[in-house]
């Protein structure tokens, strides 16, 4: 089916997407320095877009940077006072990301933070600067829980939590799987779950990156 995923995907973005040679270069600087392709696909990223828009996000948290083509994404839904932090435990990788950051005219809104997410958050917490409304979760998926906890303590009512590759190819319904991923995405759901502020959901995708979904949560 993944040709046809990957077909579908094309045809939605010919239909719905207007040509974005920033994007593209953004791409096309992680490519040629070796990132791993990883980050969400176009119609995803939009998605991501157009959820941060209609809940009219001011500031908003990225767990997990990559070439920062999701950053992009979500920076071009901020208002112009907005605001986003993205975090980046890779050196090269942040490196890469800046460059696109600047390439795409949208480094006056984002702050990228450089460092394992679990170090930094504490970090973010005591700059005691207003929650943020909303909040991206892809980054390694054993300390999944840990990342929910902190957007949780970083985040107001109404804000929402996206929590990305959950379904990993179906691999999520296998209770005994030895993929540390796949329990970390399973721990991920049933903590949102059973957690008394969370209300959540999720939903299967498939397109050019395979059989997959989020997880969407909003904090009461």
């Amino acid at each position: 089916m993944q040709p046809t995923w990957s077909a579908v995907d094309d045809y939605l973005i010919n239909e719905l997407h207007a040509p974005d040679p920033i994007l593209d270069h953004a791409i096309a600087n992680c490519q040629a320095a070796g990132l791993p392709e990883i980050q969400v696909s176009e119609t995803l990223g939009k998605f991501l877009h157009l959820l941060a828009r209609i809940h009219h996000a001011q500031r908003i948290l990225e767990i997990g940077t990559l070439g920062s083509y999701s950053t992009i994404w979500l920076a071009r839904a901020l208002p112009p006072e907005g605001a986003l932090i993205t975090i980046e435990l890779d050196p090269a990788h942040a490196e890469v990301a800046r460059a696109n950051l600047d390439s795409a005219d949208v480094s006056d809104r984002v702050d990228l933070r450089l460092g394992a997410a679990l170090d930094i958050l504490p970090q973010i917490e005591s700059e005691g600067a207003s929650a943020f409304d909303f909040i991206f979760i892809d980054a390694d998926k054993p300390s999944n829980v840990a990342y929910l906890e902190w957007a949780v303590k970083l985040s107001r009512s109404g804000s929402v939590i996206v929590l990305d590759n959950i379904v990993r190819d179906g691999a999520i319904i296998d209770t005994d799987s030895a993929d540390e991923k796949v329990q970390g995405s399973r721990a991920a759901l049933e903590w949102l779950g059973n957690h008394p502020q969370i209300e959540s959901t999720a939903i299967q995708t498939v397109g050019a990156k395979g059989y997959d979904g989020f997880a969407i949560a909003v904090v009461k």
